[in-house]
C-alpha cells in the first residue's frame, strides 16, 4: 500500500482556522480586537481554544476594534490586530485601515470571506474586501489554499512593522478556515519586490547635514510621527542637547521632544504657535526628520521655509521631494541617521542667542493663551487642569478629532513618545474613545484619559459597553459645546456665521436656549452622564469654574471607566490659524 500521501508521525492536521490563530500566537500576538458573524466563525471557534494565549476583546462595531488595534500599537509600537467577518463587517473596518495607512501604524486585520466557490455571485454578506482597500493598505491577500496560511501571516507581520509601518489585510474564505491541512509555520517568506532592509544614510550626507548645522545662525529641528515610529526620541533629544537647536513638532510627533522643555517651539502648521511658524519662516536651516510636509503644516506650500536650507531625512523614499523639494534629501532610518550624526556634530559656529532672544520674544508677544475671566468653563482649561494634575503620572491621552483635538496638542504637555494618540491624516471622528480602550489594554497601569468632544464621542460611544464588560477603566473627559465645533469655526470665519447642520442639539434654533455665551441646562441633549451610567460608568457634570479641579480630580482617581462632562460655550475658536492654503503672513491671532 503507497504511503507517500500519508502525513509523518509526527504531523498532524489541524483547520485552517486554527492555522491563523496559531501563527498569530508565533507572531507574539496576545490580544484581539473581534466581531464574530457567519464568514468568521471558525476563526472564533479556535480564538477559545487559545483564550490562555490570546485575550480576545469583543468591541460594541468593527470600527471600534480597528481603533483599539490602534491605540495597542501605536502606545507599543507592535502590531495591532482586529477582525471582523465578511462583507458589512469588513467594510466597518475600513474606516481604521485608511487611518493606520496615512498614519502609518502597523495594522493587521484579518477578514472572514464567503466560500471561494460562490466569490464573485455576490453570495450572501459578500464583498470585495480586498479590491475595496488596495488604496488604503500597505499589502492584502485573499487566501486560496490554506497551505499558505502561515507563509502569508509570517510575511503580514513583517510587512506591516519593516521599513514604513502600514496596515495589512488578510482576507480568509470560508472553506479555507474550515479545510485541514499539516501546516508548515517554518515556510518561506515569497517578497520578490519588497526589499525594506533599514536604509542607513551615505557618510557624505551625513557630513554635509554637520556642516550645515555648524554655518547656521537660526536653525530649527522639524519633528514628525516618523521620529516615533522609529524610535528615535533619544538621539533627537541628543542631538539637540549637542548643538542647541530649537524644536517644532507635528501633530503626530508630539512627544518625541519635551513640550516643556526651553527649546521646545510647541507645534507647527494650521493650529501650531505662532513662534514655531515664525521660526520655521525665518530659518536658515530646516531639519525635518520623520516628516510628510502635509499640507497642514506647509499650508502653501512654495512659500513654506522658502528662506532657508532644507535637510529631509525620512525611511520611505516616496516621502522625498514628493511635496516639498529639498537642499539634502536623505533616505534612511531615522534612528540610525540621528544616530550617526551625533558622532559628528558640532554646534553652530556662531552663537544662537540672537536666534534664542528672538524666538523667546515671539514666545512672550504671543503664547498659547483663552479668556481666563470667563465666568464659566472653557475647553483649554478644562485641559490645561488636566495637564496639571497629570504631570507627575504616566499618562496615555487620546482625542477624537474637532477642536478639542487641537486644544489638547495646544495645551496639554507632552514630555515622552507614545503618550499622545490622534487621528492625524484621515481626521477621523469617534477614534479617541476605541483608541484609549486599545491603548489600556496594552498598558494596565497607565492613566489613559480620552480628551473627547460631544460630536465625536457620538460616532463610536457604544465602546462604553466594551470598557465595562471587559474591565477596561479608561476615562473621558468630554468637552460639550452642544455643536460640531471645528465646522462651527469655519463657518464663523469663511461662511458669514450661517449654521448648517452643525448644532447637536434638539431644536432648529440654538440661540433660543442660549444665555449668555452657553447653552442653557435644559436645551443640552443628549444627557452624556445618563448614558454612561446606563452602560455602568461612574459620570458627572460641571459647568461651573470653581467645580472643575475637582470633578477632575474625581475623575483620575476613580477605580473603573469615568467619564466628566465638562459643559463649555461653543463660540470659542481654535486660535492661532493660518487658513487653509494659506501663508504664516496669514495667520490669524485673535
Amino acid at each position: 500500500m503507497a504511503t507517500a500521501s500519508r502525513p509523518k508521525a509526527t504531523e498532524a492536521f489541524a483547520s485552517g482556522a486554527d492555522v491563523v490563530v496559531e501563527s498569530l500566537v508565533r507572531q507574539g500576538v496576545e490580544v484581539i480586537f473581534a466581531y464574530p458573524g457567519g464568514a468568521s466563525m471558525p476563526l472564533h471557534q479556535s480564538l477559545t481554544k487559545y483564550q490562555h494565549k490570546i485575550r480576545t476583546i469583543l468591541p460594541r462595531h468593527e470600527q471600534g476594534g480597528g481603533f483599539a488595534a490602534q491605540g495597542y500599537a501605536r502606545t507599543t509600537g507592535k502590531p495591532g490586530v482586529c477582525m471582523a467577518t465578511s462583507g458589512p463587517g469588513a467594510l466597518n473596518l475600513v474606516t481604521a485601515i485608511a487611518d493606520a495607512k496615512m498614519d502609518s501604524v502597523p495594522l493587521i486585520a484579518l477578514t472572514g470571506q464567503v466560500g471561494t466557490s460562490v466569490i464573485g455571485t455576490d453570495a450572501f454578506q459578500e464583498t470585495p474586501i480586498v479590491e475595496v482597500c488596495r488604496g488604503i493598505t500597505k499589502h492584502h491577500y485573499l487566501v486560496t489554499d490554506a497551505n499558505d496560511i502561515p507563509r502569508v501571516i509570517r510575511e503580514a507581520f513583517f510587512i506591516a512593522t519593516t521599513g514604513r509601518p502600514g496596515p495589512v489585510l488578510i482576507d480568509l474564505p470560508k472553506n479555507i478556515q474550515l479545510t485541514n491541512i499539516v501546516p508548515d509555520y517554518e515556510a518561506a517568506m515569497n517578497l520578490p519586490g519588497y526589499h525594506p532592509e533599514v536604509r542607513q544614510a551615505h557618510p557624505e550626507q551625513i557630513a554635509q547635514v554637520a556642516a550645515a548645522i555648524k554655518r547656521s545662525k537660526r536653525p530649527v529641528i522639524y519633528a514628525g510621527g516618523g521620529v516615533i515610529t522609529g524610535d528615535a526620541s533619544d538621539e533627537l533629544r541628543e542631538l539637540v542637547r549637542k548643538t542647541g537647536i530649537p524644536v517644532t513638532m507635528t501633530l503626530m510627533g508630539l512627544g518625541a521632544f519635551p513640550g516643556d522643555d526651553p527649546l521646545s517651539l510647541d507645534m507647527l502648521g494650521m493650529h501650531g504657535s505662532v513662534y514655531a511658524n515664525y521660526a520655521v519662516d525665518a530659518a536658515d536651516l530646516l531639519i525635518a526628520i520623520g516628516v510628510r510636509f502635509d499640507d497642514r503644516v506647509t499650508g502653501k506650500v512654495s512659500e513654506f521655509a522658502q528662506h532657508g536650507f532644507i535637510v529631509h531625512i525620512d525611511v520611505d523614499p516616496s516621502e522625498l521631494n514628493k511635496n516639498k523639494l529639498v537642499h539634502v534629501p536623505i533616505v534612511a532610518d531615522v534612528e540610525d541617521a540621528l544616530h550617526q550624526l551625533n558622532k559628528i556634530v558640532e554646534k553652530p559656529t556662531t552663537s544662537l542667542q540672537p536666534w534664542y532672544d528672538q524666538i523667546n520674544e515671539w514666545k512672550t508677544e504671543d503664547p498659547f493663551s483663552y479668556d481666563k475671566n470667563y465666568p464659566g468653563i472653557v475647553a483649554q482649561r478644562a485641559i490645561s487642569e488636566l495637564s496639571r494634575l497629570t504631570a507627575d503620572r504616566d499618562t496615555i491621552i487620546t482625542v477624537g478629532v474637532g477642536q478639542h483635538q487641537m486644544w489638547a496638542a495646544q495645551f496639554y504637555t507632552f514630555r515622552r513618545p507614545r503618550t499622545w494618540l490622534s487621528s492625524s491624516g484621515l481626521g477621523t471622528m469617534g477614534f479617541g474613545l476605541p483608541a484609549a480602550m486599545g491603548a489600556k489594554v496594552a498598558h494596565p497601569e497607565s492613566l489613559v484619559v480620552d480628551i473627547d468632544g460631544d460630536g465625536s464621542i457620538l460616532m463610536n460611544i457604544q465602546e462604553f459597553a466594551t470598557c465595562k464588560t471587559e474591565n477596561i477603566p479608561v476615562k473621558v473627559l468630554l468637552l460639550n459645546n452642544q455643536h460640531l465645533g471645528m465646522v462651527v469655526q469655519w463657518e464663523d470665519r469663511f461662511f458669514k456665521g450661517n449654521r448648517a447642520h452643525t448644532y447637536l442639539g434638539p431644536i432648529d434654533n440654538p440661540e433660543a436656549c442660549g444665555q449668555g455665551d452657553g447653552i442653557s441646562p435644559e436645551c443640552r441633549y443628549p444627557d452624556f452622564v445618563a448614558i454612561a451610567q446606563g452602560f455602568g460608568w461612574q459620570a458627572e457634570t460641571v459647568s461651573e469654574k470653581a467645580d472643575l479641579e475637582g470633578a477632575l480630580q474625581r475623575l483620575i482617581d476613580s477605580p473603573g471607566p469615568a467619564l466628566l462632562d465638562v459643559q463649555v460655550p461653543y463660540q470659542e475658536h481654535v486660535l492661532p490659524m493660518i487658513p487653509s492654503g494659506m501663508t504664516v503672513r496669514d495667520l490669524i491671532k485673535k
